[in-house]
């Protein structure tokens, strides 16, 4: 299945249905007198998170999404049903953008969530509603309101708990495949990876979800190489992992080329939780593996913990690592003492 986060597509709640307009005529009755029906309430359109939904592929195909008008109404009083509903279908973690896709509607982060996006619009009066003691034969019925209409974006952030970022070619999508059971394509020229991948790692009988996106390259925050859009994914993560390969010739360099773009995107990533590596320890010597770990540690401040994905070398550190952090951040918060003024 391909990978689509975000799509534009346009909405329209049901129209409401007509009033009728009718009299009672029956043999025996003397006197009829009106009996036209209200009109059905036209369709809502909802948003729903569901399972087992990664991609918002289905928005590619079709885009126009219009719920049914409501049921005019009838005579002997017969009120018209209410139109059928619409129901977006999307993926956990999908947000809800207006037009200019900068103000946010809603955040369905829990499966099952839903929103009402477009209410539809409510039925007309027949002319029964209209009955009174000076006109008992009103010959007038309202028509139904019409629905909403309105063009909203759907963006698709994962929901993971630790999230991998480095520039291309630092070992993410190798690191993936070597932990889970994801089989993201691996190749040894920039930008293998084309949108983000989740995996499910186990270590020490526990498990995390660990998602890779797509390399980072200096100017990617105004559009350059694939640009920063796929660093929406990261924001929703409790850890990065932060990967600077033993290939890099000026690894210090390749960490502040990353972390510029991560504060130059915003949205708290610099503020988050990070873990630093150094990855594909196996084509170096441990002379090299030295002296790259020193000028990272210069750079960043902090130690970073060399592995290799393919020999495995240390590679259970770094996930212990993250499995502290995601551990930490799961934590129940504490309940807070009981206010005075209830207790007994």
């Amino acid at each position: 299945m391909k990978f689509l986060d975000q799509a534009k597509v346009y909405i329209r709640s049901g129209d409401g249905g007509a009033g009728s307009v009718s009299f009672r005529r029956e043999k025996y009755i003397e006197f009829g007198g009106p009996d036209g029906g209200d009109g059905g309430r036209g369709g809502d359109v909802w948003a729903e998170a569901v399972e087992g939904l990664n991609t918002l592929i289905d928005y590619r195909y079709q885009q126009h999404f219009k719920a049914k008008t409501g049921v005019h109404g009838m005579g002997r009083n017969r009120t018209g049903a209410k139109g059928a509903d619409v129901t977006l279908k999307v993926p956990v973690g999908t947000q809800i953008y207006e037009e200019d896709n900068e103000t946010l509607i809603c955040d369905l982060t829990e499966e099952g969530q839903r929103f009402l996006l477009a209410k539809g619009g409510n039925g007309g009066f027949g002319n029964a509603h209209f009955k009174s003691s000076t006109n008992q034969a009103p010959r007038r019925a309202n028509p139904g309101l019409e629905g909403q209409e309105r063009t909203i974006w759907l963006r698709l952030k994962l929901i993971a708990d630790a999230g991998l970022v480095g520039l291309p070619n630092a070992g993410k999508s190798t690191l993936l495949a070597s932990v889970t059971a994801a089989k993201p394509k691996i190749a040894d020229y920039p930008f293998t990876t084309l949108h983000p991948n989740l995996g499910v790692v186990r270590i020490d009988a526990r498990e995390f979800v660990l998602a890779d996106i797509p390399g980072l390259i200096e100017g990617a925050h105004e559009g350059v190489g694939i640009g920063d859009r796929f660093l929406g994914h990261v924001e929703r993560t409790n850890v990065m992992l932060h990967l600077v390969s033993a290939l890099e010739e000026d690894p210090a360099a390749a960490y502040r080329t990353v972390r510029k773009e991560l504060e130059a995107y915003g949205h708290g990533l610099t503020e988050k939780p990070e873990i630093l590596a150094l990855s594909q320890i196996d084509t170096v010597d441990a002379a090299t593996i030295a002296d790259k770990t020193k000028q990272l540690k210069k750079a960043a401040k902090k130690e970073p913990l060399p592995f290799s994905s393919v020999s495995r070398d240390g590679l259970d550190e770094v996930l212990r690592a993250l499995m502290t952090h995601i551990e930490e951040e799961r934590k129940p918060e504490e309940p807070s003492e009981p206010d005075p003024r209830w207790q007994a």
